[in-house]
């Protein structure tokens, strides 16, 4: 394979290895200087690529990168309920909760975990196993939803409500959910991009942090690759549309973990 392209593939698997990254880490900044170290170490050592999908490839090297470097993560925000979140973290068995991560947002199945991780497809199932126990175990809070196809949002609330954790209300509309979230605070908000009026969920959200403070953010798209650019802010936590519910469990988990959450510019 040429240079160009290399570079030309690198391209269209780069965004998911960035969702991936921000998921891990809980932040945009700390994910794409770990998306840029992998793309670095390949362009130093092609041979990294050699002889396996490149996709694997990509997420082998970053994996690698990310095991060196002690696995850290965005500081959460003061107080309790970020030094428990912290705490949790540090306590999760290694790797299971990038296992889970690779399986449910970027929908690996065991055998390709194993070999971004070069462990065995039984150890990597064990992972997947362990990482579903112990979040299963994580943070409770409020949970908002802006959606505004009634049988999706129906079903996010399902979802959520199944995981234990409390559903404020569903807003339809960006004027609605700057209504709810004043009236009822969430923990978390789980957002779609376009609503029904035309106007932007992003445009809701960034509203909402600017006035409320900073908290999780979860986003839905069915184009996520249009989002996760580098142009503009970007969200930490991006589920694809259509999605499954075990996306939706890890992802909310995953965020619950983190006491903050970068927005987005509006479009």
């Amino acid at each position: 394979m040429s240079s160009a392209e290399l570079a030309k593939s690198i391209g269209q698997e780069l965004p998911f290895l960035r969702r991936y990254a921000r998921a891990l880490t809980g932040s945009q900044t700390a994910g794409d200087n770990y998306a840029a170290a992998t793309l670095e170490a390949i362009l130093a050592d092609r041979s990294l690529l050699n002889e396996i999908d490149l996709r694997i490839g990509l997420f082998r090297a970053f994996h690698a990168i990310w095991q060196s470097s002690g696995q850290p993560v965005a500081e959460a925000d003061g107080g309790a309920r970020g030094a428990r979140a912290q705490a949790h973290l540090s306590a999760l068995t290694p790797n299971s909760r990038e296992a889970l991560l690779l399986n449910t947002i970027e929908g690996m199945r065991p055998g390709e975990i194993a070999q971004v991780m070069q462990i065995s497809t039984a150890d990597a199932e064990g992972l997947l196993s362990t990482a579903m126990t112990e979040m299963g175990s994580a943070l409770r809070g409020r949970v908002m939803v802006i959606e505004d196809e009634t049988i999706i949002a129906m079903d996010l609330k399902g979802i959520v409500q199944a995981m234990g954790h409390e559903v404020t209300g569903i807003a339809r509309t960006h004027s609605a959910a700057i209504q709810l979230a004043n009236e009822i605070r969430p923990d978390l908000i789980l957002a779609d991009i376009q609503l029904a009026d035309g106007s932007s969920g992003v445009d809701a959200v960034n509203e909402l942090l600017a006035s409320l403070g900073h908290m999780p953010v979860i986003f839905i798209t069915a184009f996520p690759e249009r989002l996760l650019t580098g142009d503009r802010p970007e969200p930490a936590f991006l589920i694809s549309k259509p999605y499954t519910e075990d996306q939706v469990s890890s992802a909310l988990s995953q965020a619950m973990f983190f006491a903050s959450t970068e927005g987005l510019e509006a479009n």
